[in-house]
């Protein structure tokens, strides 16, 4: 599985201050970037907005995620809600959830409907291991509560894997069983599966296995999916052309529903199209390639989901959300 990297490598940028905005890390590229930016985010289309984004660094506070997310000009963002690094993490302080607020009301966060946390990398819902299977469930009720408190809509994590040592029946049952755990001890919070490569035993690279993993939720309102486009890509759907695109949502559709897609992760691909490797790249510089992208970013029926980078840091985020952007062709 493969981490957002620009998250980590962002926290020694970030600046560790009160809850009042922090400085720019770095100045604007141009000021033609800076007019682009403000002609994009004050569309007039009556379709709903394009909401871009990255997955920006908490470094400082969770309350600067908002911050960093501002200044590389996003719509939407994703971050992690602690570390992801360890099982145990520090309770989350009431000072703590008054900053984040007070910062999503700032920049029109408000509602959290464009914010897409990620689970920790840890989890494994599906576990065959039951103290792993445990630890996993507590987690899960322990981030999805955090989401609760900073009033985040959505909650985004891998469902889990076989490891190899049981069925893949068995697993998705008790991929369901810990969602439905946590659903009956959270509220408002929407559980947003993710697909997955296909690498390795993990469930979820075919959209069949995910939506099984629905079919055994009892709450089917808070439960939803992200699709992530290198997973997809290496999965087998060659979504850098139209026809692989087009069978890709007409599959997603047919097996899952778009009532179900909360949210999208965009990532091109270093590896090739049903390859089952988990390798990301920078927009347009993979498999996918540009024109991929440009399908991806002016289908209507993603707008209004938040759309999140996961890329390598080689690239900025405020260039690659630039380049998607111009790529839509309603503007």
């Amino acid at each position: 599985m493969q981490e957002p990297r620009r998250s980590e490598r962002l926290a020694g940028k970030a600046i560790k201050t009160d809850a009042s905005p922090p400085k720019l890390a770095r100045k604007r590229k141009s000021q033609q970037k800076i007019e682009s930016k403000g002609k994009i985010c004050s569309s007039s289309s009556s379709v709903l907005p394009l909401l871009l984004g990255a997955h920006v660094s908490i470094g400082g506070g969770l309350h600067n995620a908002v911050h960093n997310a501002i200044e590389i000009g996003a719509t939407a963002f994703g971050l992690f809600l602690r570390s992801q690094r360890q099982w145990q993490s520090k309770p989350l302080a009431d000072e703590t959830v008054d900053a984040f607020t007070r910062a999503c009301v700032q920049h029109g966060f408000e509602g959290g409907r464009a914010i897409l946390p990620h689970g920790s990398y840890l989890l494994n819902l599906g576990s065959p291991d039951e103290s792993t299977l445990a630890k996993s469930r507590d987690a899960l009720v322990e981030e999805m509560t955090r989401c609760e408190r900073l009033g985040i809509g959505l909650y985004n994590f891998h469902p889990g894997s076989t490891c190899g040592k049981i069925s893949i029946d068995e697993c998705i049952r008790r991929i369901a069983e810990s969602l439905n755990l946590a659903l009956s001890k959270t509220r408002r919070v929407v559980a947003v599966i993710e697909n997955m490569s296909g690498q390795g035993h993990t469930i979820g690279g075919d959209f069949r296995e995910i939506r099984r993993v629905i079919d055994l939720v009892q709450d089917k309102s808070r439960v939803g999916v992200c699709l992530d486009t290198c997973h997809a890509f290496a999965a087998g759907y060659d979504i850098s052309c139209a026809r692989g695109y087009d069978e890709m949502m007409d599959d997603f559709q047919k097996f899952i529903g778009f009532e179900y897609l909360r949210g999208v992760h965009l990532n091109d691909s270093k590896a090739g199209v049903g390859s089952h490797l988990d390798r990301h790249e920078n927009i347009g510089r993979g498999k996918i390639g540009r024109e991929g992208f440009r399908r991806i970013v002016n289908d209507v029926r993603l707008r209004g989901i938040p759309m999140i980078l996961e890329t390598p840091m080689t690239m900025d985020d405020e260039d690659e959300i630039l380049l998607l952007r111009s790529l839509v062709e309603d503007q």
